[in-house]
């Protein structure tokens, strides 16, 4: 494939990931995956640092985020809306940091793991993806929004206790899986469809 048409397809990759990132999150946020809400979003970032490299994931991650900003503005997560109301810039910073590293690092780690075996470093990045954006959102809202993470759990109950085993838990659990499963398989079929192509 000719340097354009590798540019080309890069191009039109991208965008087609980034209209997919913006669809899955407005459609969980607005219909939430019961009973947990499961952010399906990552599972194009994490295509997209794998196929395009940690820049391209950081970008696909800043999308992500920018949504999800709009979703607190909005008051469509209600979660996301006391944030928001508890310190608008915090929250965008907050948003932004997450969601662009959690694409940044699943580049990274794809591109170390990928020239031992490519499913290891597909699987890896989609492992340490929503590790990564769910770690510095707790991380976030422990150091920023503590008095709103205490209202979230309410009054007297253990905060980490509930940050790992309810807000995290299962939801975490279960985006982690689904990642695993999903991003290794799509990351193949598209690797030998590219390869494939004139």
């Amino acid at each position: 494939m000719s340097k354009t048409n590798k540019g080309l397809f890069r191009m039109v990759g991208l965008g087609m990931l980034t209209a997919i990132i913006v669809v899955l999150q407005v459609v969980t946020t607005y219909f939430p995956t019961k009973p947990f809400a499961i952010t399906l979003a990552l599972i194009p970032i994490v295509i997209g640092a794998a196929l395009y490299g940690p820049k391209a994931g950081a970008y696909l991650g800043a999308v992500f985020s920018v949504v999800v900003i709009i979703m607190c503005v909005f008051g469509a997560d209600a979660g996301g809306a006391m944030v928001w109301n508890a310190n608008p810039i915090l929250c965008i910073v907050v948003c932004m940091v997450k969601g662009t590293m959690a694409g940044f690092c699943a580049g990274l780690v794809y591109n170390l793991l990928a020239k031992k075996n490519n499913i290891l470093g597909a699987a890896a990045a989609a492992i340490v993806s929503p590790i990564v954006n769910t770690g510095i959102f707790y991380i976030g809202m422990l150091l920023f929004f503590r008095p709103v993470l205490e209202a979230w759990v309410g009054q007297g109950s253990n905060l980490l206790y509930h940050i790992i085993f309810t807000l995290t838990g299962i939801n975490f659990l279960v985006e982690l899986g689904v990642n695993i499963v999903l991003v290794p398989v799509i990351v193949q079929i598209v690797k030998v469809v590219s390869k494939n192509r004139v």
